[in-house]
């Protein structure tokens, strides 16, 4: 079950472009796989999934992942992977 939906969302500037449900940026544990930072399905997926992964049980922590993805992940970072590590070792530095 998701942790948070879109209206949870603290955003609301996504683009919602239809995603094959089958497509890896979907589906499956983050890996390579490259995070759109714009596209809702990705970042509400991933989201979700860090929170299942973690065992976050707030929506808080979901909408702190959101805000850390936005804010202060660098931009230089872009596969899924990446992403999750930089989150898990920032997450007690992080503003939010």
């Amino acid at each position: 079950m998701s942790l948070i939906t879109k209206a949870d969302l603290y955003f609301t500037d996504y683009s919602w472009s239809a995603i094959d449900p089958d497509d890896p940026k979907v589906t499956g544990e983050p890996d390579s796989t490259l995070l759109n930072r714009k596209e809702g399905y990705e970042i509400l997926y991933f989201i979700n999934k860090l929170s299942d992964i973690w065992s976050l049980k707030n929506k808080s922590s979901a909408i702190k992942i959101e805000r850390m993805i936005r804010n202060e992940v660098p931009s230089d970072l872009h596969s899924q992977l990446n992403i999750r590590n930089w989150i898990h070792a920032h997450w007690n530095e992080s503003k939010y």
